[in-house]
């Protein structure tokens, strides 16, 4: 059994979004095989941008330092966004800036080596992204640019390993057989916690 955390970074909270159906079909993929689930909606949270280095080295303020302890707690975790110009919506964004606060992601090292230590070891994730363009497209005309920073740069760095990823293209135009297709892909890994 798991302890998965689903981010769902949809920025509008209004229940009609394609990724929150998915976040949807992917927690009760997990229910399924008794897995624990936690779940962070981004849309409904109120937070502020961080401005100044001196705020990153600080502890995030309510609701993100509550939020974050859900990661904290969890073996997987699911994020699922739309790609909107070309990368994370910004609310997302900003939310991974206030929860990495005070070392939560990467921590300064003690060794003569420098590298910063990775928080998340041990963890592992999968990002899942809804485009109206062809995923194709996407992954290889726009070189998946929002997906790599994230597997790169947040993800693998602070250590979670193995990620995994999922690309929707065409989203603005589901029919009814896709959008089932989609949602059963989900409760597959919802179950499998990949």
């Amino acid at each position: 059994m798991a302890n998965i955390c689903i981010i769902d970074g949809h920025p509008d909270p209004a229940p009609r979004h394609l990724i929150h159906a998915l976040c949807d079909a992917y927690a009760e993929g997990a229910a399924q095989e008794d897995h624990a689930v936690s779940r962070i909606n981004v849309g409904s949270l109120d937070f502020g941008f961080l401005s100044t280095p001196d705020d990153f080295a600080t502890p995030p303020p309510e609701p993100v330092l509550s939020e974050r302890q859900k990661i904290a707690d969890a073996d997987h975790l699911l994020i699922a966004f739309p790609l909107w110009l070309g990368g994370m919506p910004a609310k997302l964004r900003a939310f991974f800036e206030q929860a990495a606060r005070a070392e939560f992601f990467l921590a300064a090292s003690d060794s003569a080596h420098k590298w910063p230590m990775q928080m998340m070891k041990g963890k592992s994730a999968r990002t899942v992204i809804t485009m109206g363009m062809p995923g194709l497209v996407y992954r290889f005309g726009m070189d998946a640019g929002a997906l790599r920073a994230l597997e790169r740069g947040v993800l693998g760095l602070s250590g979670f390993s193995p990620l995994h990823h999922t690309i929707l293209g065409g989203a603005g135009e589901v029919d009814e057989a896709k959008f089932k297709r989609w949602c059963t892909d989900m409760r597959i890994f919802g179950r499998e916690a990949v």
